[in-house]
């Protein structure tokens, strides 16, 4: 019952996807600053490898950079057998952070829009976890699981703000997949949970933000937009002793978005 113990994940392998910046950044920052390796995975080369070099100076955990358009299954097949070369032992935690966004009216919402958001939000989430999943068994025992946690979101629970059809619904689909893929590796000795993010601070919500942030407070009960330590914690609790027997869940990290007043949505046509 040792707070530190039960909450420690030093030493453990992380790989956390779209890690060079916004709410994936968050996590590979508290990881970082709890003695994790993670490899964060960005198409953006640069931008991945300035984030590394920035996480890396916080410690005592390191940071690697991988490049990669998780929209492409042959470069999502590369980070797996980069990792399985890296990491020949196994990893422990998989975040499943990147993730895409279109809005636009139901009359002009491009197929390929839709398309591009379902696949890099469900669908390589998907494969990515399932190309790991060997990774993931060889770490992962009955007293301390391997984790996978999926960056879901409250528009995957709540009606949106904004016209996002295919991020609503790719975000519900993967809340439920983490509960199918939970289901199914349990006994494999790995967990699946989502977590469903409110409004923070990020590349996406920035616009949003920008524009409708007085409006946006005044339906969040905590009055208040999610911090990196909101964002950390809940990542880390997850990955930790304290949360090994939480699997298959959903959990909103949203200061009550989703149970605040939705007066402010988008209104219905009649």
């Amino acid at each position: 019952m040792d707070l530190k113990e039960l909450f420690d994940v030093s030493g453990k392998v992380a790989v956390v996807t779209g890690g060079g910046r916004g709410i994936g950044y968050m996590v590979a920052e508290g990881f970082v600053r709890n003695g994790v390796k993670v490899y964060i995975v960005s198409r953006n080369k640069g931008a991945c490898d300035q984030a590394a070099r920035a996480l890396n100076e916080l410690g005592p955990g390191r940071c690697i950079s991988l490049s990669a358009d998780l929209q492409d299954y042959n470069q999502v097949k590369s980070v797996a057998e980069q990792l399985e070369e890296r990491e020949p032992e196994g990893i422990d935690i998989l975040v499943n952070n990147s993730g895409a966004n279109w809005a636009s009216s139901l009359e002009e919402y491009p197929d390929k829009g839709f398309a591009k958001v379902i696949n890099l939000n469900l669908q390589r989430v998907f494969t990515l976890t399932q190309l790991l999943v060997p990774l993931l068994k060889k770490k992962g025992t009955h007293e301390d699981p391997s984790r996978v946690i999926n960056v879901g979101s409250i528009d995957g629970i709540r009606i949106p703000t904004q016209e996002t059809y295919a991020y609503s619904a790719s975000k519900a689909g993967l809340h439920h997949l983490s509960r199918v893929m939970a289901a199914n590796l349990g006994n494999a000795n790995i967990t699946v949970n989502a977590i469903a993010p409110g409004p923070f601070q990020s590349k996406m919500m920035k616009a949003t933000l920008d524009a409708n942030h007085d409006e946006i407070l005044k339906h969040i009960p905590l009055r208040r937009i999610g911090r990196p330590e909101d964002m950390a914690g809940i990542c880390v609790y997850l990955s930790s002793k304290a949360g090994s027997y939480v699997n298959g869940a959903v959990i909103p990290v949203d200061g009550g978005s989703v149970i605040g007043n939705q007066q402010y949505v988008i209104k219905p046509r009649l």
